[in-house]
Order: structure tokens, then sequence, then C-alpha cells
């Protein structure tokens, strides 16, 4: 299940991406079938395992291009271990929500994405995820055991992409099945797997992915701006920006030497 445009995005053969807080390794996964070279990063090394395995996996199944590159890679959001402009592309899904340092996060992005890059950053949105917030306490359980720690408008998250140096650009809003899914869950406990209702409705969006059958296609898109659960927001690194800093920057050293 993709939350990010792929075709809006970008990504090209031998392109480098960073999927920062990768999880699973969905989006890792998309990168990896195109050719891209993509590091794999997230904070719980327990995930990164898995992730190893099914690169390997699609690459001995032909899934993947023959130059596709994947590397995981237990790391911090917060401390980057990369040096400045080296990412061609970055996403970042379903991660600022769970840091208390989001925008410290967003800096590091900034900092370590090549200047034109586009970073796609997705969140909750903010009327499904307040609905869940009200339904369940256990649902935004502390940041410890990591739960949610804030709720986004869309304004709200594109000012702090921009104030950690972006241009916020196009957004969309994706997975409007889901959201009846987790206010059902929340409903009945957010770690309740054994509800029947719920697991109908698990069985109904695993059909629904797989089969991508034309009515559950259209009536998602048309709820898609009403509730859809996520909000996506693609912002670029300006080159113009970047450009005009180092040009500050030559000044200043120049007159501090002259």
């Amino acid at each position: 299940m993709l939350t990010v445009d792929f075709e809006y995005l970008g990504i090209s053969a031998g392109d480098l991406v960073l999927d920062m807080g990768a999880g699973a390794g969905r989006h890792s996964f998309e990168c990896y079938r195109r050719g891209a070279r993509v590091v794999s990063l997230d904070y719980d090394f327990d995930e990164l395992p898995e992730v190893h395995n099914i690169f390997w996996a699609m690459k001995e199944a032909g899934e993947a291009a023959p130059d596709s590159f994947g590397v995981c890679l237990n790391g911090d959001a917060l401390q980057l271990p990369f040096a400045d402009n080296t990412f061609d592309h970055a996403i970042c899904s379903e991660v600022f929500e769970h840091i208390s340092g989001d925008t410290t996060a967003m800096a590091e992005l900034f900092r370590v994405l090549k200047p034109g890059a586009v970073l796609a950053a997705t969140v909750p949105a903010w009327l499904p995820e307040k609905i869940c917030w009200a339904l369940s306490a256990e649902y935004h359980a502390p940041l410890s055991e990591g739960g949610h720690v804030r709720i986004y408008t869309e304004n709200q998250f594109r000012d702090r992409l921009e104030s950690a140096g972006f241009k916020a650009e196009d957004s969309q809003r994706a997975h409007a099945l889901h959201a009846p899914y987790w206010w059902l869950r929340c409903l009945v406990g957010p770690t309740n797997d054994n509800n029947p209702v719920v697991r109908a409705y698990h069985d109904l969006l695993v059909w629904d992915m797989e089969q991508a059958p034309i009515l559950t296609r259209t009536v998602e898109a048309v709820m898609n701006p009403l509730i859809g659960k996520s909000i996506v927001i693609y912002a670029r690194k300006p080159e113009a920006e970047i450009s005009g800093k180092a040009h500050q920057n030559s000044r200043a050293k120049a007159s501090s030497h002259g």
C-alpha cells in the first residue's frame, strides 16, 4: 500500500533515495523496483532484517532492475549520518507525528537533500486523526510507546516544512477507506485484532489492495478529500536559495580574510 505518488516524485533508475522511517519498507521496495539506490533508515532495528531479506528476494525473483541497490540502516531522524546534499529524493511517511523533534528532523532532511530535490512527506490528516484521538487514549500512547504526539492541520504541516527551508508544492489525501477501519479499531481497542467486525474490514482492505476494483478505487478517490487518512505534501529544496546562501557565505569568508 503506497501513500506517495511516485510519478510526481519522479524517481529514475540510479537515483539515490532516502526512505527515512522506512518501517516495513513499502516505499523502499517501490524505489528498488524502479531501479533506484535506496537507503532504508529506521530507528527500530527490528524492522530492518526483514526489509533486507525482501530486497534480496526481489532481486532473486527479477522484480527489480539489475542495477538496483538497497541497504538498511539503523539511525536517528534527528541526526542523520549523511553528508550535506547527498540524496536525489527523500520519503518520510507517517514519521513526524511520532517524534518530539519534528522540526529538527525536517531540517535534517533539508540538509541531506541535493538542491532541487523533492521530499515526499506524509502524516495522518487532521479530521480522521482527531476522531481516533477522541475514541481512544490508547491510540495516541506516550512517545516512549511509539504513540502519536501531535495532530497536524495541512497548513501547520506546510508551515513547518517551509520553516525548515523547503518550498511546499502539491499535496494530496490518501487512504479514505482506511479511516473508518481505524475508527472501528479505536472503538474496540487499537490492539484488539480479534474483533469480528475489525477482522472483516481488514480482509476487505486486503482484497481491495490486491484486486484494486474500479468500484472501491472510485469510492476512495471521491472520499479522499474528505476523510483521507493521510496527507502527502511534496516539498522541494530550492536551488536558488541554496546558491544565494552559498554566495553569502563566500562573501562573508572573503570579508573576514580581507
